[in-house]
């Protein structure tokens, strides 16, 4: 399925229209504490969220995009006796929540089953708020995860299999994607799922069939990313897509999901490519945009928005907006 034939400022329109019907004109501005962020508008004195990989710096999969560097910028904590012990100082210091995360086995998943008891106690026992990057997931997998406590569960999604066996080197289909959008549904548990735009090699391959699948499973939220080059990977190089065709998979996720909050995540290029996707996203009614411009923000007022800032995680848009609409929304 291809995007509408319309100008792209007619398909923000569109989308931001329906974004205000549902929400109202109010944005969210977030910034956790894993990546340094000042603006003008907003500074968190310390640091109120954190990142945890259970795998340390491993992952199985190398993906091209990414060959593992995310993973360094985590906290690792590669047995449960380590991971409580680390939320407890996190706790400790004034930390409130945390992604818990990991780098995949063969299969696609994260390692999370021996570590759903430590997360149990980081949730009721420490009193962390805690959402988990699980990759593929399982019925057994989510129902621990639900027991445990956690607020949400992330993962990204698919729509190509020439992008699954390409770039992720995953023996698995664009169904199994889909399934783990069954299960968190199933379970009961709150999916925020992401789709990454550009994800092969810049090309927009199997966005629109993610959106598509995402719609069909009700989610907590969607958060859209998009490529970002790391030097040492294979995609060092490559072109990342352009905001214009981020934009568009913002106001194409709107379309579908006219009441499921939308956001612009964090990983995303920088610079004037930033600048331009988030006045965009903007102007296309994202609910939320993690560590904006300040352009983005000014554009934002001037549109007579209610700006909102957080030091957590943009996942937690959904409960944000729930809290703020009251106990009995």
């Amino acid at each position: 399925m291809s995007l509408p034939r319309e100008g792209l400022r007619r398909l923000l329109e569109r989308s931001r229209r329906a974004s205000w019907r549902n929400f109202g004109k109010k944005i969210w501005f977030y910034a956790p504490g894993i990546i340094h962020y000042e603006s003008r508008y907003f500074r968190a004195e310390k640091p109120s969220f954190a990142a945890i990989s259970v795998t340390g710096s491993f992952c199985a999969l190398k993906c091209d995009h990414c060959q593992g560097q995310i993973l360094r910028s985590m906290l690792p904590a590669t047995s449960p006796s380590q991971l409580v012990r680390i939320c407890r100082k996190l706790k400790a210091a004034g930390v409130r929540g945390c992604l818990i995360s990991g780098g995949c086995l063969p299969d696609g998943s994260v390692p999370l089953r021996r570590f759903t008891a430590a997360i149990a106690k980081v949730v009721h026992e420490v009193g962390m708020e805690v959402i988990v990057h699980t990759g593929l997931l399982d019925e057994g997998a989510a129902v621990a995860l639900k027991d445990a406590g956690v607020s949400a569960v992330l993962f990204d999604v698919i729509g190509s299999e020439e992008t699954i066996r390409e770039v992720y080197h995953l023996r698995r289909r664009v169904e199994d994607y889909e399934r783990t959008l069954e299960v968190a549904s199933e379970v009961g548990i709150p999916s925020v799922p992401h789709v990454v735009v550009g994800l092969h090699y810049g090309r927009l391959l199997g966005e629109l069939r993610a959106l598509e699948m995402i719609a069909r499973h009700r989610p907590a939220a969607v958060v859209i990313v998009a490529l970002m080059p790391l030097e040492g990977t294979p995609m060092e190089h490559v072109r990342p897509p352009s905001p214009q065709e981020i934009a568009s998979m913002l106001a194409y996720a709107r379309s579908l999901m006219p009441s499921t909050p939308i956001v612009l995540g964090c990983a995303r290029p920088r610079g004037p490519h930033r600048t331009k996707t988030d006045i965009l996203a903007i102007m296309a009614g994202a609910n939320a945009i993690a560590f904006p411009s300040d352009e983005a923000i000014q554009v934002a007022r001037a549109l007579g928005l209610d700006t909102r800032f957080s030091g957590t995680c943009c996942a937690f848009i959904f409960k944000d907006i729930r809290a703020l609409a009251g106990p009995n929304s």
